[in-house]
């Protein structure tokens, strides 16, 4: 009975072990025309969105908060992967509004603000 439970173990092993490609990797690979959603932080500001700063804000005449940002859709434009291994992308409205009135497109860190929360993948 020892024998089937180790040999058990040992196939189960090997199954899992023949994955070459990380999980994580597999699900996080960014396309053109993916759909995201920006989800509200904890923290005052974004810190893997590049956001404008709230003062820029307040001088184009808009109120200072990233509030009309919260469950905002968006849609992935551009994809850049770094040779740090962190993938960047340039996110636009869903309808090509601007961001606080103020920019058209927005860059990221796709990796760092979806383990972080502050985006999210729309699931089709």
């Amino acid at each position: 009975m020892k024998k089937i439970y180790l040999l058990l173990l040992l196939v189960s092993g090997f199954t899992f072990a023949n994955n070459t490609q990380p999980l994580e990797s597999i699900q996080n690979d960014p396309k053109v025309g993916d759909v995201l959603v920006i989800n509200s932080t904890s923290n005052i500001k974004y810190n893997h969105i590049d956001f404008p700063q709230l003062n820029i804000i307040a001088k184009k005449g808009n109120i200072a908060n990233y509030k009309s940002v919260h469950g905002k859709r968006v849609v992935v434009k551009e994809v850049v992967n770094n040779e740090n291994g962190h993938t960047k992308v340039l996110l636009e409205n869903e309808d090509n509004t601007k961001f606080f009135g103020v920019v058209k497109h927005v860059e990221a860190n796709y990796t760092k603000a979806l383990t972080s929360g502050e985006m999210s993948k729309v699931n089709p």
